[in-house]
């Protein structure tokens, strides 16, 4: 593992701070946003907590701000406030991609302005270890200080690297802003990606001649780190997961699902061609995530003295049981009746599903 980046540092412990911090959380209605107001409220640590969100949260400890992120009047509420944790993201696979970038990349960069503005000594953004890509020839693990190499093929994966190139910027223009950034492995708990939608289906995908690897981040212990960086005890880019990883034939022997491998070319060939007819959310990026290592160490944490409270196998198990009941084929979500004549299909589940949505769409056209 590398050194740490000489601008990242374990800061100084609150307890020995002359005063508490307020921090804000944006998006703090739902999500990894209400579970880190609840957190925060909560500590003895934490002078006030700010909560920002477009509707009023349950969380009655925070003080309320309602309003879209947005808004550059943004400013006016973050006077006074010393780090804010910006968890205003729209990840979710079923948005219109032109507002959810909109959300995902004003909003974040009308936050770091309007940070910058009112004062605020620090700002907490959060993407994915997805930003490092997923390559064949990564290192496993990845440090902090590898290449980001990911390309927007993926879903949210263009928003998150123009969030990350904000993030590195807003130092340079705003030179009294610091910038933490955390980039969680697959992250679990309470979450919808393609990623946990990989294990809804009945067969495993497997590429053939790809070396997956799986490593997961639970949604508490991101929370946490969360915190930490909220307290200034890491700063710069980090890394979020759980120790380790599993390897493809550990997560079939873990999950009890089998896997059907297909040639590469099939398989980005079906899921592209899904996607380009809106048959799946999912575009065919989203596969190297599946096919290559992009497991990442967390070191800096570590070095800081976090430690996660999940392993991958716990995590892995809580995912199947999220999950269970729902059925997914190529990305997307069957009804019960679809899902039980395709499992019917054994083996060729997944190819039967990609070429009958293929079929129904072709059949479609013709009749327009």
């Amino acid at each position: 593992m590398s050194s740490p980046h000489p601008q990242v540092r374990a800061a100084r412990n609150p307890a020995s701070a002359a005063r508490k911090p307020v921090v804000a959380v944006t998006g703090a209605a739902t999500g990894a946003g209400e579970l880190l107001t609840r957190r925060l409220a909560a500590s003895e640590w934490i002078k006030q907590v700010i909560a920002i969100d477009e509707r009023r949260g349950e969380v009655p400890e925070a003080e309320w701000r309602v309003m879209d992120v947005r808004d550059p009047l943004i400013a006016a509420e973050l006077q006074g406030v010393d780090v804010v944790v910006h968890l205003a993201l729209d990840l979710d696979l079923e948005s219109d991609p032109a507002e959810r970038t909109s959300r995902n990349v004003r909003g974040t960069q009308t936050v770091l302005t309007a940070s910058a503005a009112a004062g605020v000594r620090r700002v907490v953004l959060c993407t994915s270890a997805m930003v490092y890509g997923a390559r064949a020839e990564n290192d496993v693990p990845l440090t902090e200080d590898a290449e980001l190499r990911a390309t927007a093929d993926a879903t949210c994966v263009g928003d998150l690297l123009e969030i990350e190139r904000l993030g590195r910027h807003a130092p340079r223009v705003h030179p009294g802003l610091a910038v933490t950034v955390a980039r969680p492995a697959v992250l679990v708990g309470g979450t919808d990606t393609a990623l946990t939608r990989y294990f809804e289906s009945p067969r495993l995908l497997v590429v053939a001649g790809s070396r997956p690897t799986w490593q997961f981040c639970h949604m508490h212990d991101l929370v946490s780190a969360l915190e930490h960086a909220a307290l200034e005890r890491v700063e710069g880019e980090f890394a979020v997961g759980c120790d380790g990883w599993l390897e493809q034939d550990q997560v079939e022997e873990l999950t009890g699902i089998r896997r059907m491998e297909l040639p590469s070319a099939v398989a980005l060939g079906a899921a592209s061609r899904l996607h380009r007819l809106g048959l799946t959310p999912s575009p065919a990026g989203d596969l190297a995530y599946t096919m290559h290592p992009w497991v990442v160490s967390g070191g800096r944490l570590r070095e800081s003295g976090w430690r996660p409270e999940y392993t991958n196998e716990e995590v892995l198990a809580e995912l199947l049981d999220e999950v269970a009941g729902r059925h997914t084929v190529a990305g997307r979500r069957l009804g019960r009746k679809d899902a039980t004549t395709l499992g019917a299909a054994g083996a060729t589940v997944a190819l039967v599903g990609t070429a009958a949505l293929v079929r129904r769409a072709r059949k479609a056209r013709r009749r327009l």
